[in-house]
């Protein structure tokens, strides 16, 4: 730091650079501050800290009340010129001052930029700066004003949020992250609380594997759901169908009373017009009748009243007179009354009991409750997925105009591929126009037929219609399975008398077959056994399902699949007699005594002449690697060969095969790199225990490895025109042990 002549430190000058950032010096340790404010000063900010520690309303400090500190500071504002710089801004009022920013870079950093001699200079103390510099009340350095300003701040009651650029938060140190899972809490925690915390007696596991775990759980949950959502939709399903069936049903029963009412009730108005009318007709008559005897009564009423007053006025005459007209008048009433009088009415007064004829209206009301037999249905073709291995739904339908009670679903299995008659049927009542036949036979043809019935009769049967249940589960043939680091093949057995249509083989990533999910499948598969192109390093579950017109069968059973290393087993077809392979297909052993007398019969699948068998590897293109665990004293030929390789010659001996050749005699050892008879002259000194076998299709070599030193032995470089496998021969007793599925090594990854 340089000097002006007075002799004070030119903090002004060194502070003019564009560069220079000014942190505020609370930032700094109590050692590290500036002593540039006279003691007064600095003891007074000591005591606005004091106050603000102890809780102290700010703007006041201990000892001094509030009107005389502030007093105080207004003194020292206007002593050292900063009365218009209240505002607290970020330039000093004098223009040939710097400005002052804060830094991106922290406060030690800014110290460790500055040169070393700058850095001895501002970490001078308040006692030293005023010794330098005699005018000490006047301008001084960027901190001092800075010190000033805090002081104001805390006089005035100002908060410190309006000024958060000049303050840096410590930094809190993080809180360790949990690391293991308590299983009695279920919770995460840190391994130091499993130690020393509540947690020190409970148990606990890897939190990566707690997460697996409750992965696994939410899959199998997931898995249960899907089951059970499957199966209420079904339901529903089946709800909705029976309601629609209901409602037809009711719906064609109205029809049909409505219809037979409206006849009743035309039937009744013309039965009621035909009666009005002869009632009407026989009323009339009546009236005719009787009007008729009236008017014949009293005509002989006025008769007889004449022939009485007549005979009163001869009462009354002469004798004379009287005789002569009592003679006529004897005559006339002799004539009267020998004519009979009807007096009884012919027409009868009373009503006569109509008897009304209701047998028509009765027929049309017994016509309600009699409803015509049902037409024959109509059978639906099978529905694609409508079946399972041992249940079809069959579904049929109606004309809208026919009223059901019941339906009859007859069946019977169908043998060879033709309708048979001989064949037991069986029949079902169901009140649908669907039905779901359960107990039969996986991938089987059956021949259904229907009729409809109700209180009349019974319909004429529909149409014949073939179904077929969905076929049994394949099964994996879990020994025959070979896999690489990039695909797997899968064999299986149908599982079923009759031919399917094509499989489906379904991948899983997932752990435990409760909670496989399906991630991938790959469908029509025309037979037993399928490449499926996999992801490296992965375990797979793998299922396979067979298809016919009926529906896909369920789930085989689960095979495992690791894509680590090249899998394979050895092809016992291939295998000399004199070599014995055990149960898990990776142990070759050649016993003391041989197991057949004589030679071997010469063969095209078989080694006859080396005693010899090779590995199904799987056929794709790529970089297999396997290892073999042999015996040094052990006379033994390993390597790959093609298919067709001469069964009756040795391995090596020919262009059709490539092998590493050992043999031990009179403690010497022996090695041969073999391909048509040709070996290189390589010396092994370090005799292996386990060979390391890399074949690499796409950089035509084969190479052979020490596996227990991580030894190079030797690299054929060869063109592969057809696919090969491994072989494995033993001129002596003894056993080689196969190891596959095994990652590749660092080193082997070199060749």
């Amino acid at each position: 730091m340089e000097e002006e002549a007075g002799g004070a430190p030119a903090l002004h000058r060194s502070t003019a650079s564009k560069n220079f950032h000014f942190y505020h010096m609370d930032l700094y340790d109590s050692e590290d501050r500036l002593h540039i404010f006279p003691e007064e000063t600095t003891r007074m900010r000591r005591e606005v800290v004091q106050a603000e520690m102890t809780s102290e309303p700010r703007g006041a400090v201990k000892g001094k009340p509030q009107r005389e500190l502030e007093e105080e500071v207004d003194e020292l504002v206007h002593l050292y010129g900063l009365e218009v710089d209240h505002e607290l801004g970020d330039e000093f009022v004098d223009e040939n001052m710097p400005r002052i920013e804060v830094s991106e870079y922290p406060p030690y950093e800014m110290m460790r930029r500055e040169p070393a001699g700058e850095q001895r200079d501002w970490r001078l103390s308040g006692e030293a700066a005023e010794a330098e510099d005699p005018g000490f009340g006047r301008w001084g350095s960027a901190g001092q004003c800075q010190d000033l300003r805090e002081a104001y701040r805390y006089t005035h009651g100002r908060a410190s949020e309006e000024y958060e650029c000049y303050v840096i938060p410590e930094e809190e140190d993080e809180e360790e992250a949990a690391d293991v899972f308590c299983i009695t809490c279920k919770t995460p925690v840190r391994a130091l609380e499993k130690v020393f915390d509540e947690h020190k007696e409970h148990e606990v596991t890897p939190l990566n594997k707690a997460l697996e775990i409750a992965k696994d759980e939410i899959h199998k949950n997931m898995y249960k759901l899907e089951k059970q959502i499957i199966e209420m939709e079904n339901f529903a399903s089946h709800l909705e169908e029976v309601f629609i069936t209901v409602e037809e049903n009711f719906g064609r029963q109205e029809q049909n009373f409505e219809s037979h009412y409206n006849e009743i009730l035309e039937t009744l108005a013309q039965k009621y017009e035909e009666k009005i009318q002869a009632l009407g007709e026989k009323k009339k008559e009546k009236l005719e009748a009787l009007y008729g005897q009236l008017v014949i009564c009293g005509e002989n009423l006025d008769t007889c009243k004449e022939l009485m007053e007549t005979v009163e006025e001869m009462c009354h005459e002469e004798k004379v007179d009287f005789i002569k007209d009592a003679v006529a008048m004897a005559d006339r009433l002799g004539k009267f009354l020998k004519t009979k009088t009807d007096i009884e009415i012919s027409a009868q007064h009373d009503f006569e009991d109509q008897t009304l004829d209701f047998s028509d209206v009765e027929q049309l009301m017994g016509a309600i409750n009699t409803i015509p037999a049902p037409s024959a249905p109509v059978i639906n073709p099978q529905a694609p997925n409508s079946a399972t291995g041992s249940s079809v739904r069959v579904c049929w339908s109606l004309y809208s105009d026919d009223t059901v009670e019941s339906y009859q679903l007859s069946y019977r299995p169908v043998q060879d591929g033709s309708p048979g008659k001989d064949q037991a049927e069986f029949i079902m009542t169901v009140k649908e126009t669907y039905c779901s036949v359960t107990n039969l036979v996986p991938n089987t043809q059956y021949e259904f037929w229907v009729t409809a019935q109700n209180r009349t009769g019974l319909s004429p049967a529909s149409e014949r219609a073939v179904y077929m249940t969905a076929p049994s589960p394949p099964i994996i043939k879990s020994k025959e399975i070979r896999s690489c680091e990039e695909a797997a093949l899968i064999c299986w057995e149908c599982g079923n008398l009759n031919p399917v249509d094509s499989y489906t083989v379904e991948l899983s990533q997932a752990a435990t077959p409760e909670a496989s999910g399906v991630t991938e499948s790959v469908v029509g598969i025309p037979t037993c056994e399928a490449l499926v192109q996999l992801q490296p390093r992965q375990r797979y579950m793998i299922y396979v399902r067979a298809l016919n017109v009926g529906g896909p069968s369920a789930r085989s059973e689960p095979a495992t699949v690791h894509t680590t290393g090249s899998y394979f087993h050895l092809n016992k077809h291939t295998c000399h007699p004199w070599l014995t392979i055990s149960e898990d297909g990776l142990t070759v052993v050649r016993s003391e005594k041989k197991t057949s007398a004589g030679e071997p019969f010469p063969s095209n699948t078989r080694f006859t002449r080396c005693v010899a068998v090779m590995g199904n590897l799987i056929p794709v293109r790529g970089r297999h690697y396997w290892e073999v665990e042999v015996d040094e004293c052990l006379d033994y030929t390993v390597g790959v060969a093609f298919e067709d390789v001469p069964k009756q010659k040795d391995l090596g001996a020919d262009c059709f095969s490539w092998c590493l050749r050992h043999t031990f005699a009179s403690s010497r050892h022996k090695y041969e790199f073999l391909h048509n008879k040709t070996t290189p002259d390589i010396r092994i000194t370090v005799f292996p225990r386990k060979l390391g076998i890399l074949l690499d299709y796409e950089n035509s070599k084969l190479s052979f490895f020490n596996v227990d030193i991580s030894q190079h032995l030797y690299t054929f470089g060869c063109q592969f025109r057809q696919f090969v496998h491994p072989c494995f021969s033993l001129e002596k007793p003894g056993c080689l042990k196969i190891h596959n599925g095994v990652s590749m090594p660092k080193h082997v990854t070199f060749y």
